[in-house]
């Protein structure tokens, strides 16, 4: 097991936002899984949509609030601590792709996270076979948490 540090800053007032405990749960089954067993820091900032849009427009040229955002950490010399960065989530985003994609909120936040912390650790879906990849750990990191495949079509049976 990792030594997690998760700096959690609730920078919004949406309602139905999963616990601290969630929030470590679903980033240390992502460390468990890949095997990263050293000590480990990242921030995990939820937003409104005021500042998801101004962060996507000013990191990602887009005009619009985004799910989540991954700002990695890399260090300009070795540190004790493995700092991983930032995840920048928009609670709104969330709540509406969940109920649009027939998702329970929870399971959503738990995929936004592993996603998110995927990310943070050298995980990309720009190419396909990158994507293939990546979205076989989601898969396979959720269904370790009791989560149904966030990329099935049909999940009016989430268990969360």
């Amino acid at each position: 097991m990792t030594n997690l540090t998760v700096d959690l800053q609730l920078a919004c007032e949406a309602d139905n936002l999963p616990s601290d405990a969630s929030f470590e749960a679903w980033i240390e089954a992502v460390l468990h899984h890949l095997n990263c067993s050293t000590e480990t820091e990242l921030t995990v900032r939820v937003v409104d949509a005021e500042e998801g849009l101004a962060l996507n427009h000013q990191y990602r040229g887009k005009a619009y609030a985004t799910n989540v955002l991954s700002f990695p950490f890399e260090a300009p010399v070795p540190l004790p601590v493995n700092l991983l960065g930032d995840l920048v989530i928009c609670a709104s985003v969330v709540a509406d792709e969940a109920k649009a994609q027939n998702k329970s909120l929870v399971a959503h936040w738990a995929h936004m996270v592993v996603h998110g912390t995927l990310h943070l650790l050298g995980y990309d879906h720009i190419e396909n076979d990158e994507a293939e990849h990546m979205e076989q750990l989601e898969k396979d990191i959720l269904a370790a948490l009791g989560y149904a495949d966030p990329y099935a079509d049909d999940h009016a049976d989430d268990q969360h």
